[in-house]
């Protein structure tokens, strides 16, 4: 069987019906928790929560390599992850839904491949989101009426602390929104040959605005955004179901070193 992973908050445990937990041993430890294995609007989904059931794993210490490698082992192709985001630009407003097509790394201590050797690949990093993952949300989006921007950069920090005003006004000379939790979530997806692509939700403007960011105004936007998130889920992953048509299992041709 064929699923599709989704990586994302625990506010996604509710969409999931009939599920059966999986508790998954990988090479590289434990995942964040147990994978949840159900159906979201009869498609069979994959579910695991990136900081744990109770959300106590912060950003740099998610162990990502065994959340991907648990999710591949079970047949996952696609992964659809849910990501909460600070906005650098003033047209990305809080409350608006965005489909990356790029990102930037400035993380700096995570490990970030599953190639430690003795066989060296090189992967194409050049075009990191799934087209038609993308496309589907994008259309989903627009069929319901939600804010969003079709494409944007994201620019990925370490984490647990946000940008000073000095690094958000660098990231926002060439990014348009701002994280914790991309990579290597999706250059481990890549390796893996699997469909990767993202929901974002903009919960505030970044610190080169006035206002510095609060942790307390996140967690309030993501809730009120909460609803419309696990209606997007429930809509596009219908759309997944099928036979992929991208390129992305072709990642690894002519990667060999």
């Amino acid at each position: 069987m064929t699923y599709t992973g989704i990586i994302g908050g625990s506010g996604l445990y509710n969409l999931i019906k009939g599920g059966r937990s999986l508790d998954i041993e990988t090479p590289y430890g434990k995942p964040s928790d147990r994978v949840e294995v159900g159906e979201i609007g009869g498609v069979e989904v994959a579910f695991i929560p990136r900081h744990g059931k109770h959300h106590t794993i912060p950003p740099h210490a998610v162990n990502y390599r065994a959340n991907m490698w648990a999710l591949k082992s079970i047949g996952v192709e696609r992964v659809l992850a849910i990501n909460a985001v600070g906005s650098l630009k003033e047209q990305y407003k809080p409350g608006e839904m965005v489909f990356p097509d790029q990102f930037i790394d400035f993380t700096k201590s995570r490990k970030l491949t599953f190639f430690d050797g003795p066989e060296v690949f090189h992967v194409s990093a050049a075009d990191p989101f799934c087209p038609d993952m993308t496309s589907e949300l994008v259309s989903s989006a627009k069929k319901a009426g939600y804010p969003h921007h079709d494409k944007g950069t994201y620019v990925c920090i370490e984490g647990p602390r946000f940008s000073t005003r000095a690094e958000s006004r660098m990231f926002r000379q060439f990014g348009d929104i701002i994280g914790m939790t991309l990579v290597p979530e999706i250059n481990l997806a890549v390796e893996q040959s699997m469909c990767y692509s993202m929901i974002a939700t903009v919960t505030d403007f970044d610190v080169w605005s006035d206002k510095p960011v609060d942790a307390s105004e996140v967690m309030k936007i993501m809730k009120e955004n909460e609803e419309k998130v696990s209606s997007l889920v429930e809509k596009s992953v219908k759309g997944f179901n099928r036979e992929r048509r991208c390129n992305c299992s072709r990642s690894l041709e002519n990667a060999k070193a």
